[in-house]
């Protein structure tokens, strides 16, 4: 009896052993490709969650690459790529020809000039309303600094715009009421190019998706750069509760709780052709909308609500 008892409990024992070796490994990878091309806006947080992912599924390459978001949802409508990122709202035509948009993420495009502008204290007390931005970049009416602060300054303003179909230029456009081709202003391909040419001008002002108007380590606005406050009130100065652009962390404060206008805030899409349907694909889409998360506020985005994920979530079933 003894004997058959050691024996039971031995046996037992390799049994739990061996359970817990099988339930100890990792399933089984994802094995692919995934291809993604488009907006400047969106490419440093699918980055990071491309990175994340592949320490889960090293077995799936992820190739991407940023052109904006016109290339975006060309790429994805001619099956070029399996994702378009997109930064702004999906015209009617588009998902007539196939476009299967999902909500991923929300961020916004600020005003910007250069830091080095002899006007800059006046530019960060009184800011810039919505009609002197409108006279600024689609009438031209205003063609110094001065006319555009209702101070003496003879100082010119030169304005900078996007060269590329992208989604920046078109939802500050519509901010002003207007579509991209209205922008006045001298061409630059991508944001990380206008950034530059108006940092680089100290008579200079553009426009940027806040990844690229903020350094992702310090928070802090690019060396050469400032974001312009919105007088969104219009009475003149940039009071306490609309001055929320010294670190990226304020300024997406401001677009969660609604202090900054959408547009310019304005929400980013994955774009597909048709409902995706391979599997590594789909389990990238949906590992974004769900762990994926939790990386969106340290990259300087903001989180959709819980609904409008759950929509997304519905999408890709």
């Amino acid at each position: 009896m003894k004997k058959f008892t050691s024996y039971f409990f031995a046996l037992l024992l390799i049994s739990t052993l061996s359970a817990s070796k099988v339930s100890s490994q990792p399933k089984e990878s994802l094995k692919g490709s995934i291809s993604i091309s488009g907006a400047f806006a969106l490419y440093p947080l699918t980055v990071k969650w491309a990175e994340e992912f592949r320490k889960i599924h090293p077995g799936v390459k992820i190739d991407i690459s940023a052109g904006g978001a016109g290339k975006g949802m060309t790429d994805a409508l001619s099956n070029m790529v399996d994702i378009g990122m997109v930064s702004r709202e999906i015209y009617p035509e588009e998902t007539k020809k196939g476009a299967y948009a999902i909500g991923v993420t929300k961020d916004a495009v600020v005003p910007t000039v250069s830091a080095v502008n002899p006007n800059i204290k006046d530019i960060l007390t009184i800011g810039l309303d919505r009609d002197a931005a409108i006279k600024v970049f689609i009438t031209g009416k205003t063609k110094t600094w001065g006319q555009a602060l209702g101070t003496n300054s003879k100082v010119p303003i030169r304005i900078y715009t996007r060269s590329d179909a992208c989604g920046a230029a078109e939802t500050w456009a519509k901010y002003l009421g207007k579509k991209q081709e209205d922008l006045l202003g001298v061409g630059v391909f991508g944001d990380p190019g206008l950034a530059q040419a108006v940092s680089k001008d100290p008579s200079g002002i553009a426009f940027n998706n806040i990844g690229y108007a903020y350094d992702a380590q310090t928070k802090k606005p690019n060396p050469g750069i400032k974001v312009l406050p919105l007088d969104i009130n219009k009475n003149g100065k940039i009071d306490p509760d609309e001055n929320f652009y010294n670190t990226m962390d304020e300024i997406v404060n401001a677009i969660a709780t609604g202090k900054y206008p959408s547009p310019p805030a304005r929400d980013l899409y994955f774009v597909t052709f048709g409902k995706p349907v391979k599997k590594e694909l789909v389990e990238f889409i949906k590992w974004s909308l769900t762990e994926g998360q939790k990386y969106v506020l340290e990259s300087g985005y903001i989180n959709l609500s819980k609904e409008k994920l759950a929509t997304g979530l519905e999408k890709i079933k």
